[in-house]
């Protein structure tokens, strides 16, 4: 039985069709590819017909290029001194000092009063050893001890400064004077206590102190005063300055 025309149409486009749409693709991408070539053409022609594009450079004129080359840069301006401040003016020196003149010093005693009354039991002697019955030995003697008894006032045998008053470990409490000229006095084997202190001014014949019984290197003599003389811190001996 002879099957209708329709179907036959249908039986030929599924058993044919997957070629014919290849070819219809095929034609497609040929009439795509024939206008674009046409297009390209198309525009190289117009191209050649207006002809190749002129760029104009314009060169920069030589004269200027060499003025700018040769030209020497300006001379800086010169620098302005700086203007020096005035030197400040030293104040003058000042005025010398007027010197003070230095002070006269005392000029020694020219007498010596006694410092007390009595008898020279031990002699000065700084040539000669003398036996000392307190120490049981033989040695010098810078001073000379002078019989008084304990109580008895002790003046200063010239006028003059106290520079020392002290309890010394072997002469006991001393007394120091300062008579000026180098000579100084001391009294040793005083009471505990003197009458005076260092700085006091005194005149011949004041009071020191009294008599006493402080000198341990001297104890084994009756109560006595021990006086010595020095010049200039060398002991002398009093006897040739006190008066007769």
């Amino acid at each position: 039985m002879k099957r209708p025309f329709y179907q036959r149409i249908g039986d030929f486009i599924e058993g044919k069709g997957f070629y014919i749409v290849l070819l219809l693709c095929v034609a497609a991408i040929g009439v795509s590819g024939w206008f674009l070539y046409s297009s390209f053409a198309r525009s190289s022609e117009e191209l050649a017909a207006g002809g190749p594009a002129k760029i104009t450079v314009t060169p920069t004129p030589m004269a200027t290029v060499q003025a700018a080359i040769t030209a020497k840069p300006s001379a800086a301006p010169p620098a302005t001194a700086t203007p020096k401040p005035a030197a400040t003016p030293k104040p003058s020196a000042a005025p010398a000092a007027t010197p003070t003149p230095a002070a006269t010093p005392a000029a020694a005693p020219t007498s010596y009063l006694w410092p007390v009354q009595g008898e020279i039991i031990t002699d000065y002697t700084v040539d000669a050893l003398a036996y000392d019955p307190t120490m049981a030995d033989w040695r010098t003697h810078t001073g000379v001890d002078i019989s008084a008894s304990a109580g008895t006032e002790v003046r200063s045998v010239a006028s003059g400064t106290v520079s020392d008053v002290s309890s010394d470990v072997m002469m006991g409490t001393t007394v120091v004077v300062d008579h000026g000229g180098g000579i100084t006095s001391v009294y040793a084997n005083l009471a505990s206590v003197p009458t005076v202190e260092v700085g006091d001014a005194v005149s011949t014949g004041d009071i020191l102190g009294s008599v006493g019984n402080t000198a341990i290197a001297e104890s084994a003599l009756p109560d006595h005063l021990h006086f010595s003389l020095a010049q200039d811190g060398t002991p002398v001996n009093p006897l040739d300055y006190l008066n007769d």
